[in-house]
C-alpha cells in the first residue's frame, strides 16, 4: 500500500498546507530536495506534490538523490508527471553533474543513522562539508534564489539545566570523539553557508530540526522514535535501553515539513531557525509512553550492549526554542500525542496492507 492510498496522510497534508499560505510565491518555480527520500525531506516533496494535485499552477520538483529505483519507488504515483523529476546526487560525492537550474535548494541529504555515524564517522563528517559545498557552487554559478540548509539540534552541544536552546546558544562538544563527526560536520557546513554568503552573496538559510519523527521514516531508521513507531505498529513491545531522562525536541514531520518551507521564503539570511513545537517538548519515556499507550503495548527495559551506548546522542538536553520560527507566522499543528497517534495509526495500516 502506498502512503498516498492513506485518508490520514492526505488529511494532515492538507491541514499542512493550508497552515503555509506563503506556497502561493512558489508556483510556477521549481526546487530541488536533496535527500528526498529521507524522512524530513519525503515529507517535504509530499507537501509540494499534495499542492500540485490539488492546485491548477504547479511548483516544478526536482528530487535528488543516489539511488533513481529507491526515488521511483517512494513516489512511484508521480514520476510520470511534467512537474516531477529525478537528480542525480550523492553528498559525498565531488563528481555530481547538476545539468537542471533550479530557483530554490533544499538541501536534506546526511547520515543521519546513529548506527551508521558509529560505523562510517569519517564518511559521515565529509559528506556534510562536502555535499554543502558543492551545492553552495552550484547555486553560485546559476543564480539560484535561496539555499535551505537542514543542520541539527545536534550543532548545541552540551549544556547545563533544562532550559530550550535558543539559537546563538552553544555548548561543548568532545572534539576528539568520533560520534560527534555528524554534530561538527553540521557546524562546518552552517559556517560555510555564512562564508559563501559573506565572499559570494549566495544567499542561504538554515534550520536546525529536533527529533523529527513520522510514516516517512523508513522502517529499517534505527532512530528510536521511529523504531518504536514501526515495533508498535507491528504489535511489539517497547524495550528501552536507557533511563529515559534525556529530553527531546519532538516534532511530527509535515510539521517539519510546514517550518522548512517557511522559512525558505521568510526566513533571513544566513539565519539558524530551530525547529520544535514547544507541546512536543519531552523526554525519551514520555515519547516511548504515549508510543505505547497508542498501540495498547507494553513498555520494557533492557541494559544497552556497549556497541549501542556509542551511538546514542550524547546531548541529555537537546529541547530547542522556537520563538524567532513562530514569529515567522509558524506554528507546529501536531502535538506529541496526536502525532504519534497518526503515526502509529498511519504504519499499521501500510504495514497490514503488505502482510
Amino acid at each position: 500500500m502506498s502512503i498516498y492510498d492513506n485518508k490520514l496522510w492526505l488529511s494532515d497534508l492538507d491541514e499542512t498546507i493550508a497552515a503555509i499560505p506563503e506556497l502561493e510565491d512558489l508556483t510556477g518555480k521549481s526546487i530541488m530536495v536533496t535527500g528526498c527520500t529521507g524522512l524530513i525531506c519525503s515529507a517535504v516533496v509530499d507537501v509540494l506534490i499534495r499542492w500540485n494535485e490539488t492546485h491548477e499552477d504547479k511548483i516544478w520538483i526536482l528530487a535528488a538523490g543516489r539511488n533513481e529505483k529507491k526515488v521511483e519507488a517512494r513516489f512511484s504515483p508521480y514520476i510520470g508527471e511534467t512537474w516531477f523529476l529525478f537528480v542525480p546526487y550523492d553528498a559525498s560525492s565531488t563528481e555530481n553533474t547538476l545539468a537542471h537550474p533550479c530557483d530554490y535548494i533544499i538541501h536534506g541529504a546526511s547520515n543521519a543513522s546513529p548506527n551508521k555515524i558509529v560505523k562510517e564517522p569519517v564518511e559521515t563528517m565529509l559528506s556534510n562539508f562536502i555535499g554543502m559545498k558543492n551545492l553552495l557552487d552550484y547555486a553560485n554559478e546559476k543564480g539560484v534564489k535561496k539555499v535551505l540548509y537542514i543542520s541539527s539540534s545536534e550543532v548545541y552541544g552540551k549544556k547545563e539545566g533544562t532550559e530550550p536552546y535558543k539559537s546563538n546558544e552553544y555548548g561543548y562538544i568532545d572534539l576528539l570523539n568520533a560520534r560527534n563527526s555528524y554534530s561538527v560536520g553540521k557546524r562546518a557546513a552552517e559556517t560555510l553557508c555564512a562564508s559563501y554568503y559573506d565572499e559570494y552573496g549566495v544567499d542561504s538559510v538554515i534550520v536546525r530540526p529536533g527529533h523529527i519523527y513520522g510514516p516517512t521514516a523508513v522502517e529499517s531508521d534505527n532512530r528510536v522514535s521511529s523504531a518504536w513507531a514501526y515495533a508498535v505498529a507491528r504489535g511489539e513491545n517497547i524495550v528501552m535501553k536507557s533511563d529515559g531522562s534525556q529530553i527531546r525536541s519532538y516534532c511530527y514531520c509535515l510539521d517539519s515539513a510546514s517550518a522548512i518551507l517557511k522559512v525558505l521564503l521568510k526566513g533571513e539570511t544566513v539565519h539558524a531557525y530551530n525547529i520544535s513545537n514547544s507541546n512536543s517538548i519531552i523526554n525519551i519515556r514520555g515519547m516511548a509512553e504515549i508510543l505505547a499507550k497508542s498501540a495498547g503495548v507494553e513498555l520494557k527495559m533492557e541494559l544497552p550492549s556497549e556497541t549501542e551506548k556509542k551511538g546514542f546522542n550524547p546531548m541529555s538536553n537537546s529541547s530547542l526554542d522556537s520563538t524567532e520560527l513562530l514569529n515567522l507566522g509558524w506554528k507546529g499543528l501536531f502535538d506529541a500525542e496526536r502525532g504519534f497517534s497518526h503515526t502509529v495509526d498511519i504504519l499499521k495500516e501500510i504495514i497490514l496492507e503488505e502482510r
